[in-house]
């Protein structure tokens, strides 16, 4: 098989297990507040031409369009498209919704003022291939803004709980929360972005009244945990991974015995292309 055709496989994978399951209902259950904290980060405003890079459900996109932005929304998986189209329609906001691989954004050079991701672009697989994307698209001195989960935080532990039951990684692909890690985006970046700020937060989540809530949440909803799950299952752990991920919410449980409370470090970085 040539590289173009495993590369085509992989993202056709990809595509598949993104549109598994109901991202935008775990969107709207406890991830809504990233796409705001990034727009305002960014300091988006009338006029800018955004594009907002693995956009998902349109979690950034569509606050940035309601800030007045010029906003083109892309991503891997149509199906999450079509849930951010849906939502932008309901509240007459006007976007640009684009079907695009991260790794090879189908724009111009140097074409718009803002270039953002929130815990989107993370997650393509060749890290150095996307980053080089967001910067090529990026006009020099303009801004480039990303929202990442961090290694060691708690989704950074859920991949690496996940990571024994699920299908071996393609050949070049990193760990999705390297992201969230400064020195990485430094080695990605080098140069030709100048980071300003990186801030580490948590996203708060008290959605679910029992810590192990939130693992059948995932197991259900969440792409990556049915892929993984699902393999386990092939190979016979099962019930492994299932006590893997009861121990993982007990673990991060920050809660009481009557409402369960998880925190999600994440890392919001803000850069300008150089000239």
């Amino acid at each position: 098989m040539s590289t173009t055709a495993i590369d085509q496989e992989l993202k056709q994978r990809h595509r598949a297990m993104w549109a598994s399951g109901d991202y935008p209902l775990m969107v709207e259950t406890f991830l809504l507040p990233l796409g705001p904290r990034l727009v305002e980060a960014c300091g988006i405003g009338p006029g800018d031409r955004v594009l907002d890079v693995a956009s998902g459900t349109g979690n950034a996109a569509v606050p940035a369009a309601r800030m007045g932005a010029e906003v083109t929304a892309s991503d891997l998986t149509p199906e999450l498209l079509d849930a951010g189209r849906a939502e932008a329609e309901a509240a007459a906001l006007l976007l640009t919704w684009t079907t695009a691989d991260a790794e090879r954004l189908p724009f111009s050079d140097d074409h718009f003022d803002v270039v953002m991701s929130s815990i989107g672009v993370m997650f393509a697989p060749h890290h150095q291939a996307a980053a080089d994307e967001l910067v090529r698209v990026c006009k020099p001195g303009c801004t480039i803004g990303l929202l990442s989960w961090t290694p060691e935080g708690m989704i950074g532990d859920l991949f690496a709980t996940m990571k024994p039951f699920a299908p071996p990684p393609p050949a070049g692909a990193s760990s999705p929360p390297l992201w969230g890690n400064e020195a990485h985006l430094d080695e990605l970046f080098g140069d030709r972005v100048i980071f300003g700020r990186h801030d580490q937060a948590a996203l708060e989540i008290t959605a679910f009244t029992q810590a192990q809530g939130y693992g059948e949440h995932f197991k259900a909803y969440y792409g990556p945990t049915i892929a993984a799950r699902a393999n386990a299952t092939r190979n016979g752990l099962e019930a492994e991974f299932d006590t893997a991920l009861e121990d993982f919410c007990d673990r991060w449980n920050r809660g009481t015995p009557e409402r369960a409370r998880f925190e999600q470090e994440y890392l919001l970085s803000v850069g300008t292309k150089t000239p």
